[in-house]
């Protein structure tokens, strides 16, 4: 190997270490987020860069095994829905964000619904949703989904009970209309302590990079804890069927319940890793009257970094 190619395979190595970062940076998120609430982490011990490792390790790993997930559901034109469900500040974001991370956002979007305008009010409850389902070759995680009714719509009394009711008898129907056309949905909540919310809503509070995630919505469903849990047990109970199960995440870590939604997440489905062809970065054409001309200085950003 001479000394070129000793050059080239560095800097894809460090490119390939840039591209991590972002995974790093999500973290130091984390760290500035516990330390804001007051909850201390020793980032010296050796206890806490053995976790670390274990999980970059393990993460990396799952997001691996997740590429070879996409491949087969283009290859197969699979229809895949994920459902991200939960408290607010449970962790569903963050685990999202690590599930689409490497992933292509043409196979793999995130649906985040805002509250219903006007119109979508007067609409049949579901069909706001129907347009984001996925066709052949995609997956879609929705971040909050049709289980708003059972949740926060009910909580607030932003639905009345005929409708609480209405959506209790054609939510099993309308997922099993959506599994006999090929769509495999998947249904997690995010499972958090009464203790660990207040704990990140307290630093969401003195973190001014996360405060535009807390609404008044989110400090009225505060106050109203127990009411959540009641609405989320009666949806269990009139949701969780054979045909379409919900799946508990225990969210208290953060970082161990991304890894245990995604290593779930994987265990549904029998994938397989896709083989590809070889890639050849073919020469680049050169013409010898080719002259690439200077950018003007005006339009330059200004380097300051």
């Amino acid at each position: 190997m001479d000394f070129n190619e000793k050059k080239l395979i560095q800097r894809i190595r460090r490119d390939l270490a840039d591209s991590n970062d972002e995974e790093f940076e999500l973290e130091l998120e984390d760290h500035n987020l516990d330390a804001a609430a007051g909850r201390a982490v020793d980032i010296e011990s050796e206890e806490y860069r053995n976790s670390r490792k274990l999980y970059f390790r393990e993460l990396f790993r799952l997001q691996a095994e997740l590429v070879k997930l996409q491949d087969w559901v283009v290859k197969t034109g699979q229809k895949i829905v994920i459902l991200f469900e939960g408290r607010d500040a449970a962790g569903k974001g963050g685990t999202i964000k690590r599930i689409t991370q490497r992933l292509n956002p043409r196979v793999c979007r995130v649906a985040a619904l805002p509250a219903p305008n006007a119109r979508e009010q007067t609409q049949w409850y579901f069909q706001r949703y129907v347009a984001h389902l996925p066709g052949a070759g995609e997956m879609v995680l929705f971040d909050r989904s049709w289980y708003n009714r059972a949740g926060v719509e009910r909580v607030m009394g932003f639905c009345s009970d005929e409708q609480y009711e209405e959506f209790f008898r054609s939510v099993p129907e309308f997922e099993k209309m959506l599994l006999r056309s090929g769509i495999k949905l998947v249904k997690y909540w995010f499972s958090i302590s009464d203790e660990e919310q207040q704990i990140r809503f307290l630093g969401r509070i003195h973190d001014p990079l996360k405060q535009w995630k807390l609404s008044p919505m989110d400090m009225e469903s505060r106050r109203r804890w127990e009411e959540y849990t009641k609405a989320k047990e009666v949806m269990f109970e009139r949701t969780h069927t054979p045909e379409s199960p919900w799946w508990v995440v225990q969210a208290d870590d953060k970082k161990k319940a991304r890894l245990n939604c995604i290593h779930h997440l994987l265990s549904q489905f029998d994938y397989h890793e896709v083989v590809h062809p070889p890639i050849m970065l073919p020469p680049r054409e050169r013409n010898d009257d080719y002259v690439r001309l200077p950018v003007p200085n005006e339009i330059l950003v200004p380097e300051i970094y």
